[in-house]
């Protein structure tokens, strides 16, 4: 039997043909880029079975193709439910706000189908595929392809991109590099100078986007890398090519690179282009809970690298790049190249590709979404949630309320010798698998009360009804191997995830969000940090200061430190 091919999922995209919806996804594989297109699929989201006369009512003056369904499904409330499908996003969306309009409540409808498709078949970065096979040029396609979860580890072509240009935003070069490849486009002639080899000359700004274009389909890149690059560099590039009536056909299969404006943003927003992600890395760094005094390329690089730009007027950068411009382009392509160069020492020194790939294959969340707790916790827990019987409740209309924070214990002041500093190992996570804190165990719980774990305000959680807890375990052990086998980025990426938990039970932006979960986590921190006070000072030890889940011990007297870690 041949072995089924497995890629890494890069981009997805939904469309809509003859009226009807189909996905689109790129993957990197082996065998080099590959784009899956399933067969139609129907966006969906759900609605109580007893609005089903209002619905028909509502929607039979609409020419929308659509299918009510009864389900074998409640939502917390415990009301049966159906399922709305259509046959076109677009209609999907249109009735949800003509519902909307009519207060009928709608579960649901705020999750992409394209990411709805992979979570329901629990396929997390990786996958397995199938489909009827066609080579095209440059990559290789399949229809009606089906995927499924594999465990595939991804080789990536990375591209380093970075731009020099005027304060106007009149492009001067464009950078290009990686491992194995280094251009710079300059806008200029060559000059009497000998030129390096890898700096190409261009006519003017049309001449260095045709020349980018062309670039990138010679080197065809999974990946490209900069600093703000997103919204600087992308953001310019497709500026000016919208002044030239260029089309940026920068993503794989000729297609357009598209440019989405940030909600309540100014100068922010994101690029998408099919086959090809752009990965900034300063969110990404910060995904990754880096931190620095100052975000620029040469803070950090200094910070981590120990070396920064090719520069000798730091304080005045802009006026050094328009005089090399004017006066030695040679220089400033040098320089150019040395910033692309410095972003992908940047990416390698912090295995910041492993860190995301890391992430996606654990959530399912793209390589390039910065942030994304509440989608991660959403794509682990609601296909387990269906199959336990229930629709994921809606997000708060009013944002939520805080929950009670951790506690800080009465403190000594002084100065002391041989402090122990004692630091429980993920406290709130641990709270989270040892009281069952979970909302299906939440719903669960209080359906059998005298059988649930209390929690705080008012809360209640079964003792083999939930998710929330076997996550975590499962989490737990990976990282401890991950430790073990001195794996940082994995380790970091579990952590990171595990310790996000807590935060999205406790967020408005979360469909879970209950102050009974939040609560009966930080609540239950300080009554553990107090009990571990108690014990310790009935040890004969004083305890003189505590916060979340960390407590300093004073040992009094005259304690040598091999006597102190001895204590």
């Amino acid at each position: 039997m041949p072995e089924i091919p497995c890629g890494f999922n890069l981009t997805r995209h939904q469309r809509e043909v003859a009226g009807r919806t189909y996905l689109e996804y790129w993957l990197v594989t082996d065998a080099g880029p590959v784009k899956l297109t399933t067969s139609a699929q129907r966006p969906v989201y759900f609605v109580r079975q007893q609005d089903q006369i209002l619905v028909t009512e509502l929607l039979s003056n609409e020419r929308f193709e659509y299918e009510f369904k009864v389900l074998d499904l409640v939502n917390f409330a415990q009301e049966p439910i159906a399922a709305m499908y259509f046959q076109r996003s677009s209609a999907a969306y249109k009735a949800k706000k003509r519902l909307q309009q009519a207060h009928i409540l709608c579960f649901e409808d705020d999750i992409r189908l394209s990411e709805r498709f992979l979570m329901e078949r629990f396929v997390y970065g990786s996958a397995a595929f199938t489909g009827i096979a066609q080579h095209t040029e440059g990559y290789q396609s399949y229809h009606q392809a089906q995927l499924k979860p594999a465990d595939y580890v991804p080789r990536f072509k990375v591209l380093s991109l970075d731009i020099e240009c005027s304060e106007q935003g009149e492009l001067y070069s464009i950078g290009l590099a990686a491992n194995d490849y280094q251009l710079v486009l300059m806008i200029g002639k060559q000059s009497k100078d000998i030129a390096p080899d890898w700096l190409s000359w261009v006519a003017d700004e049309k001449g260095l986007l045709l020349g980018l274009l062309e670039a990138v389909k010679d080197y065809d890149p999974d990946i490209f890398v900069g600093w703000n690059v997103v919204n600087f560099d992308f953001r310019l590039l497709i500026k000016r090519a919208q002044a030239h009536n260029v089309v940026l056909t920068l993503g794989r299969g000729a297609e357009p690179i598209k440019w989405r404006d940030a909600r309540g943003e100014v100068n922010q927003g994101f690029v998408s282009m099919p086959g090809r992600l752009v990965i900034d890395g300063i969110d990404a760094l910060k995904t990754a809970t880096y931190h620095f005094d100052s975000f620029s390329l040469e803070s950090v690089a200094q910070a981590l690298l120990g070396k920064g730009k090719l520069s000798d007027d730091v304080d005045n950068r802009m006026a050094a790049i328009n005089h090399d411009f004017k006066h030695n382009k040679i220089k400033l392509a040098e320089y150019n190249l040395q910033d692309c160069a410095l972003v992908l020492e940047i990416f390698t020194h912090t295995r910041l590709l492993d860190f995301l790939t890391l992430r996606s294959q654990l959530t399912g969340l793209e390589l390039d979404r910065a942030g994304g707790s509440v989608a991660a916790f959403i794509n682990l827990y609601l296909p387990k949630l269906h199959r336990a019987g229930y629709v994921s409740p809606n997000r708060p209309d009013d944002g939520g309320l805080a929950s009670p924070g951790g506690d800080v214990m009465n403190y000594r002041p002084g100065l002391y010798r041989q402090v122990l500093v004692l630091d429980f190992k993920s406290l709130y996570p641990s709270i989270i698998r040892t009281f069952k804190i979970d909302p299906l165990g939440l719903i669960e719980g209080l359906k059998t009360p005298n059988e649930a774990i209390p929690g705080y305000k008012g809360g209640m959680f079964s003792r083999d009804k939930h998710f929330l807890p076997d996550i975590i375990t499962s989490l737990w052990q990976q990282r401890d191997e991950a430790k073990l086998n001195k794996d940082a980025a994995r380790s970091q990426a579990i952590k990171i995830l595990m310790n996000s938990f807590y935060g999205v039970l406790g967020s408005g932006g979360c469909p879970f969000y209950d102050t009974r979960l939040a609560s009966s986590i930080t609540m239950r921190g300080p009554d553990i940090m107090q009990t571990t006070a108690k014990w310790i000072t009935a040890a004969g030890y004083q305890v003189i200061y505590g916060d979340t889940d960390s407590t300093f011990v004073w040992l009094e007297g005259e304690i040598n430190d091999e006597q102190a870690q001895a204590i």
